[in-house]
C-alpha cells in the first residue's frame, strides 16, 4: 500500500512539474496563431497549447478554450480578421491550463461558460478568470443559427470535461477527452479516470453523428473513426495492464514488459509509454 501510495505522488509531482511552468519557459513571441475554417460557421485556431474553437456569424463571436495569456493579444487578432463582431461566449472544456489560462483577460469582457467543477478547480484564479455561468449536466446556447450543446463526460480526463456540439455546422470539440496521436494524460488529481476515459469517449460515439468533425484538444481536425481508434487503443491498453495485473505483477514487472510494437510511437510525446503504464496501473488500483 505504501509503495502504491508512494507511485501516486511521485507521479502527480512529476506530471505537475512538466504543466506547471510550461507557460512561463515558452517565448510566446515566437508563436503563430493559425486561423482554419472547419465546416458552417465554425473555425479553429492553433497557437501554442489547446485548440480553440470559434463560432463567426451575424450575432458576433462564441470561442471555445482560450490557451494562455500571453497569447490574448495574438487571439483577438485572429478572431478580429473573421469579421465578425463582439466575441459574446466563453466556453471551456475543462480547467487545465493550456485551455483556460488566457480566462483572466477574455473575462473581463466575455461571458464564461463551463461545467460546475470547472469553476471550482479554478476558485484561487482571479475573478475574471471564473466561470459565471455553469452546468451539471449539459447547457445549450443559441447563437449564429445554430444550438451549441455543451455535454458534460464525467470522470475521464478530468472531472471537468464538456465536449462542445455545434449541431447545424456539425463540428464537434472534444478538448483534451480526444487529444489524438500519443497515449492520453489523464489526469488522476483532477478526477480523472482511464475506464472513465473509455467510457466517456463511447458515449460521446453514439451520441453524435457518424459524418461529425471532430475538433481535438491538440492536433488537426480528423474524424469519429479517429476517436474510435483512439478509445480502442486506450481501452487495449489499459487491459493488458489489467491482466497483468490480475496475475499478480507489480507495476515495474508491467513497465519491463511494456506496450506492443504497434503503440511504440504513442509512447514517444508527452506521455511516455512507462508513464502512462503508471497512469493504468494507478487508476485502476484506485478500484481495488
Amino acid at each position: 500500500m505504501y509503495r502504491l501510495i508512494l507511485g501516486v505522488v511521485v507521479l502527480l509531482i512529476v506530471v505537475g512539474a512538466k504543466l506547471a511552468p510550461a507557460a512561463q519557459q515558452q517565448d510566446f513571441s515566437k508563436v503563430e496563431i493559425k486561423t482554419q475554417k472547419v465546416a458552417g460557421n465554425v473555425y479553429m485556431l492553433e497557437g501554442s497549447g489547446g485548440n480553440i474553437g470559434v463560432s463567426a456569424g451575424p450575432d458576433g463571436m462564441l470561442i471555445i478554450d482560450d490557451q494562455f495569456a500571453p497569447l490574448a493579444d495574438k487571439i483577438k487578432t485572429a478572431l478580429k480578421s473573421l469579421n465578425s463582431g463582439q466575441l459574446k461566449f466563453l466556453l471551456n472544456t475543462h480547467h487545465h491550463g493550456d485551455h483556460t489560462g488566457g480566462n483572466e483577460i477574455f473575462g473581463k469582457d466575455t461571458l464564461i461558460v463551463a461545467h460546475t467543477n470547472v469553476r471550482k478547480r479554478l476558485e484561487s484564479k482571479p475573478k475574471e478568470a471564473q466561470p459565471v455561468v455553469t452546468y451539471d449536466k449539459s447547457i445549450s446556447v443559441h447563437f449564429n443559427g445554430e444550438e451549441v450543446q455543451a455535454m458534460y463526460f464525467a470522470n475521464g480526463h478530468t472531472d471537468n470535461d464538456s465536449i462542445i456540439y455545434f449541431t447545424k455546422s456539425n463540428v464537434a470539440h472534444f478538448g483534451d477527452t480526444f487529444s489524438p496521436g500519443r497515449f492520453p494524460f489523464v489526469d488522476l488529481s483532477g478526477g480523472g479516470d482511464v475506464d472513465g476515459l473509455v467510457s466517456s469517449l463511447s458515449e460521446a460515439i453514439n451520441r453524435l453523428p457518424a459524418d461529425v468533425k471532430i475538433i481535438p484538444g491538440h492536433g488537426s481536425v480528423l474524424t469519429l473513426e479517429d476517436v474510435k481508434s483512439y478509445r480502442d487503443m486506450i481501452a487495449d491498453t489499459a487491459d493488458i495492464v489489467r491482466k497483468q495485473m490480475a496475475a499478480g505483477k507489480t507495476m515495474d514487472q508491467i513497465k519491463a514488459q511494456g506496450m506492443p510494437d504497434k503503440y511504440k510511437n504513442l509512447g514517444t510525446g508527452f506521455v511516455k509509454t512507462d508513464t502512462w503504464i503508471q497512469v493504468i496501473y494507478n487508476s485502476l488500483s484506485k478500484k481495488k
